[in-house]
């Protein structure tokens, strides 16, 4: 007789438990992974971290800082980072070694320059050195180089050059030298160095919110927040009296003097921080941005504020329509001037970047200056420090368009930032101007504005 009874099951074998990662390693991993984005393909740290950050789902608050410490500080100071492991390194990095370099960068950033233990540092480097299949064969060279920085901790600069010099590159800091002289490059380089503080612009009653936030009231009417928090957990936030906004950038909106109830442009207006100065100054405002997701954001930002714009989500070269009576535009740039903000852009931009986003400029500035009526007023900003992508831009936007005519910045417009005004009359604001004796609170973005007028 046929046994029709199913053959008794075996029992499986348990699956090997994956050991857990150990404390900080994710962490470590998401900031290598940032930082070898940054080093090979040049892409925006502060994104990428963003994408990295939103996978990890599980991840605690206190990890989630300690790999944006590690990956900022590791941009930050990447000049002297990379002379004190070329010191170590007998042969050189090896290449085609995947993130064998952020491994390292990584790792040295928080011996040198973070409060963790060297020991984690070094251990957890290696780990995720083995993790990489083509950084893998140099476990053991991450492990002695990074135990030698560990053991000599001083070794940071290049010989016979100034950190901050170190820590920007070369061709940067020679366009920089050639621009404002040598003393001011190393200033701005300096100003680098340092983390710098939050800023933000208030609706109404500054002095007040300054007292309420524990922030230092700046000459400029900003806000410099003196401690480190949560933005959302902060007085005023949920109610939309502020929002976060670095001093410089604060500049071109107070030059442009909106009125209530003018028709102004912002055009590149995402993320907001200029619109919501316009429409706090009761202006009729269109926000235009090329971007449909970056135009969201600064819808939401809107809301949050109680401030009412019109936006369109439109290529800016294509917009047409009836003349405004003032337009802003903060136009597309390099972006050199947020570098103590940002500190990968020192490293992510390239020379030929400023010369292609100078032409754009150009064109960008053309169309601004068709859209403003007879008498009305065009303010033309960048966050760079790049003479083509400032000064030089608008003596040619001056050259070809004689209707319009340079508004002279005077101080008392500005906090009586007398330095951050130059020969023409036109703003050209430097990180280390607004010296302070913490020098985390001290400096502010550079900035470059003019204020000009259509006159027929």
């Amino acid at each position: 007789m046929l046994n029709t009874q199913p053959p008794p099951r075996r029992a499986r074998p348990k699956a090997a438990r994956r050991p857990a990662d150990p404390p900080g390693l994710v962490a470590r991993r998401i900031a290598v992974e940032a930082l070898a984005a940054v080093l090979q393909r040049h892409a925006p740290l502060d994104e990428t971290l963003d994408h990295l950050l939103a996978a990890a789902t599980d991840l605690p608050e206190r990890d989630r800082a300690l790999a944006r410490a590690v990956a900022t500080a590791a941009c930050r100071h990447l000049g002297t980072i990379r002379a004190t492991l070329a010191a170590r390194l007998a042969k050189g990095l090896p290449r085609n070694a995947g993130a064998l370099e952020a491994i390292l960068v990584a790792g040295a950033a928080q011996i040198l320059l973070l409060d963790v233990p060297d020991h984690a540092a070094v251990d957890l480097s290696v780990q995720l050195a083995k993790a990489d299949a083509r950084a893998f064969p140099y476990a053991k060279l991450v492990n002695a180089v990074l135990r030698r920085v560990a053991d000599d901790p001083t070794a940071r600069a290049m010989p016979g050059t100034p950190a901050s010099a170190a820590d920007t590159p070369r061709w940067l800091y020679e366009r920089w030298a050639a621009a404002y002289g040598a003393t001011a490059a190393q200033a701005i380089a300096a100003a680098h160095a340092c983390e710098p503080a939050v800023d933000v612009t208030v609706k109404a009653d500054a002095s007040a919110w300054a007292e309420r936030l524990g922030g230092l009231l700046l000459p400029t009417g900003s806000i410099r927040l003196r401690e480190r928090r949560p933005i959302p957990e902060l007085p005023g936030y949920a109610e939309g009296a502020w929002w976060v906004q670095d001093a410089a950038a604060a500049l071109p909106v107070r030059l442009l003097s909106p009125r209530p109830g003018e028709r102004i442009a912002d055009l590149c207006a995402a993320p907001g921080g200029k619109t919501a100065q316009l429409a706090a100054a009761a202006a009729r405002v269109l926000a235009v941005d090329r971007s449909p997701e970056r135009l969201a954001r600064l819808e939401a930002n809107m809301r949050r504020l109680g401030l009412t714009v019109e936006t369109l989500a439109a290529d800016l070269l294509a917009l047409d329509g009836e003349p405004f009576d003032a337009v802003l535009l903060d136009a597309p740039c390099s972006a050199t001037g947020t570098i103590r903000r940002h500190p990968d852009v020192a490293w992510t931009k390239r020379e030929a970047d400023i010369t292609a986003l100078a032409t754009l400029q150009a064109k960008l500035l053309d169309k601004a200056a068709s859209l403003v009526r007879p008498g009305g007023r065009l303010v033309y900003c960048t966050c760079s420090l790049e003479p083509e992508e400032g000064e030089r831009q608008i003596e040619s936007f001056l050259m070809r368009t004689p209707a319009f005519e340079r508004q002279a910045v005077t101080a008392a417009e500005i906090g009586g930032l007398a330095e951050a005004i130059t020969l023409h009359g036109e703003l050209r604001t430097l990180p280390c101007h607004l010296p302070h004796a913490e020098p985390r609170l001290a400096g502010l973005d550079g900035f470059f504005a003019a204020r000009l007028r259509r006159v027929w």
